[in-house]
């Protein structure tokens, strides 16, 4: 354990996701949300593929013994990515990434619907209390066909980003269940390549040849795409979740930064509000589980026959 270095590969980590879905965003004029999705899943393929050789886990690590749960996680989360992707193209990055903050709140929902998981009263609080947040966030956008100054395509990506964290929410219940038998090894290289292969679907719905320009960032974006993916399954290893985990909202600074300072978009007090409200809930969530885990190790360490 080294907490030290796992906080830093995980801030990294964001750091290195910011930076995709900013390439991801600069070429939404110019390609399609399904054609991004193969550009950001097909050349992440090469990164972890040689994370895995230097890791030595090319061979053994790729093993699986379900590999339907590996095609049903692929296509809740290509959907996510594809949703996600086609609202970097029409709401400002922080929003984005704020409304994506909800993904953990829902998979908490989702966790007890399908995977029978106790809830209780102070996650629900947690949950009300983010998704309140996200509200907040989505009230300005939702009105939007109300206000003469506002358009739909507003109101749309507002919707389209809340459809791709429902669809980021459905994919970690998915990876909760392949995690009992299957390595993260398996489960980070067969997404990416289902990814690319589920994303060929949207062919028809106009992808086109990329300027040179536009096909370099497209390509980086997938090359930080798996770099990221490297990095944050890395910090894991170094530092407990609770740890980490809370790091993953420095994202919204970067966010900010870049949203600022390259696409010229100046966050609302709202928006700001409403990000406040759902990394909090977050964050008490993440703190919450770090002392229910300590709780139930003092209960085990009672437990066990002292010699």
């Amino acid at each position: 354990m080294n907490p030290v270095r796992g906080i830093i590969l995980k801030v990294l980590s964001v750091a290195v996701f910011v930076g995709m879905a900013s390439l991801i965003k600069a070429t939404a004029d110019e390609i399609p949300p399904g054609e991004r999705v193969f550009f950001r899943s097909a050349f992440a393929v090469p990164v972890i593929l040689v994370w895995l050789a230097f890791t030595r886990k090319l061979g053994g690590g790729l093993r699986t013994s379900n590999p339907m749960g590996h095609i049903w996680r692929a296509v809740v989360g290509t959907a996510a990515m594809g949703f996600g992707f086609a609202g970097l193209g029409l709401l400002p990055l922080p929003e984005v990434t704020a409304i994506g903050y909800a993904a953990p709140l829902l998979t908490v929902v989702f966790a007890a619907m399908f995977l029978g998981e106790e809830v209780r009263a102070f996650r629900i609080f947690t949950v009300m209390l983010g998704l309140a947040g996200v509200l907040i966030i989505l009230s300005p956008r939702l009105t939007a066909l109300a206000d003469e100054q506002a358009g739909a395509t507003e109101a749309l990506g507002a919707m389209v980003v809340l459809t791709g964290a429902v669809f980021a929410a459905l994919a970690q219940v998915f990876v909760r269940r392949l995690v009992h038998k299957e390595t993260t090894s398996a489960i980070v290289f067969y997404f990416s390549v289902n990814a690319a292969i589920l994303s060929l679907v949207t062919l028809p719905w106009g992808w086109v040849m990329p300027a040179p320009g536009t096909a370099v960032m497209l390509v980086l974006a997938g090359f930080l795409g798996g770099l990221g993916q490297v990095l944050l399954t890395s910090s894991y290893r170094y530092a407990d979740t609770s740890v980490i985990a809370p790091f993953e909202y420095s994202s919204m600074l970067l966010a900010l930064g870049v949203g600022y300072f390259v696409f010229d978009e100046v966050p609302t007090l709202v928006m700001l509000g409403g990000a406040a409200l759902v990394t909090a809930a977050g964050i008490l969530i993440i703190w919450r589980e770090h002392w229910l885990g300590l709780e139930r190790a003092r209960q085990r360490r009672s437990m066990t026959p002292q010699g």
